[in-house]
Parts: structure tokens; C-alpha cells; sequence
């Protein structure tokens, strides 16, 4: 059975490293991008991204106008935004955008595992065996 691929987008390497490393751990293929114009490129390149994990606070495209991009183009795919903006105002404006989760930095990486598999759950083409 193929990996689940997930796109982690951060411009910083440390998060990027310590996100990639922990997924991988748990049996995860993982793509990154260190800005959010990288993001679009690496995202409409490979059609089997299951979930993106999307900084909001990066150069070149912020998070959010990566998300209206994706969103605009019509992907359905999860995304999680993870970012140090942790103001209810800032949750609700990822949220509206089209996000599906929201984590605030710094995190547990177990919540972030359990946030992933329950955006995962949702869709109906993964089996829950890929996500044990």
C-alpha cells in the first residue's frame, strides 16, 4: 500500500525538519516547500498530496493566499494551518479562508498527529488501516 503524502510548508527549516521527521516516523511520505510560492508549484505538480500542513507567516505568499490559490483552483485536499498566530480573530480568518484545521505553535507533536488522522478520517477514499 502506497504512503499518504503530506506537503508541510514552512519557511523555517527547524519546523519543516522536526514536522517531516515525526510523519515519516509514522509511516508518512512527506514533500516540502519553504515558501508559499514553492507551496503552489510542489502542490499542483504532484495530484496525490492527501493533506498539506501550511505556515501563515512565510515570504512570497503568506499562507492564506496559498490557501485562496488552492481553494480557487477547486482542491478539496485538507489543509491544517499551523502558525504562531494563535488570536481567535486570526483562527476564525484560516477557517473562513477554506482551512480544515487550525494549531497553533508552539504544539504537541501528538496533537498534530491526531489532527492529521482525523482530517484523514473525513475522507471517504482513505481505509483506516492507512492511518494506523
Amino acid at each position: 500500500m502506497d504512503k499518504l503524502k503530506i506537503l508541510v510548508v514552512d519557511d523555517e527549516s527547524r519546523m519543516r525538519k522536526l514536522v517531516k521527521d515525526f510523519l515519516v516516523k509514522r509511516n508518512f511520505e512527506v514533500l516540502e516547500a519553504e515558501n508559499g510560492a514553492d507551496a503552489i508549484d510542489v502542490f499542483f505538480s504532484k495530484k496525490d498530496i492527501a493533506l498539506v500542513i501550511l505556515d501563515v507567516m512565510m515570504p512570497k505568499m503568506d499562507g492564506l493566499q496559498v490557501l485562496s490559490v488552492l481553494r480557487g483552483r477547486g482542491s478539496r485536499t485538507p489543509v491544517l494551518l499551523l502558525t504562531a498566530r494563535g488570536e481567535v480573530e486570526e483562527r476564525i480568518r484560516g477557517l473562513d479562508a477554506g482551512a480544515d484545521d487550525y494549531l497553533t505553535k508552539p504544539f504537541a507533536m501528538g496533537e498534530l498527529l491526531a489532527r492529521v488522522r482525523a482530517m484523514l478520517r473525513r475522507r471517504v477514499e482513505y481505509t483506516p488501516e492507512i492511518l494506523r
